[in-house]
């Protein structure tokens, strides 16, 4: 397994309630290395993390991981079925709290 996508898998399951739900996919192509994470949708508001803070601090440490080896490394975060937030009970629009 390359480094990049090692990492990456051992940092999610690290964070992750369930860690035998995460999946890396990896591809190669002329614009550097995609990683497609995938997740429990249970722990994507813990990957995401409040505002995206804790995805984009992932993404700069794939940054550093790519430097490494000459790549360019992007991470995409699958998003579940449905979305990652549930609807509110009484039908309001406000997104869910975390």
């Amino acid at each position: 397994m390359p480094a990049d996508q090692e990492f990456l898998e051992y940092l999610i399951k690290s964070l992750v309630d369930h860690p035998d739900d995460v999946r890396v996919d990896r591809k190669v192509d002329e614009m550097g290395v995609l990683l497609t994470l995938r997740v429990n949708p249970a722990d994507m508001g813990q990957v995401v993390g409040r505002q995206g803070a804790t995805a984009k601090s992932i993404r700069s440490l794939l940054k550093i991981v790519g430097v490494k080896s000459n790549a360019r490394v992007n991470l995409k975060i699958e998003e579940p079925e449905g979305g990652m937030r549930q609807p509110r009970a009484n039908g309001a629009s406000r997104p869910l709290d975390y």
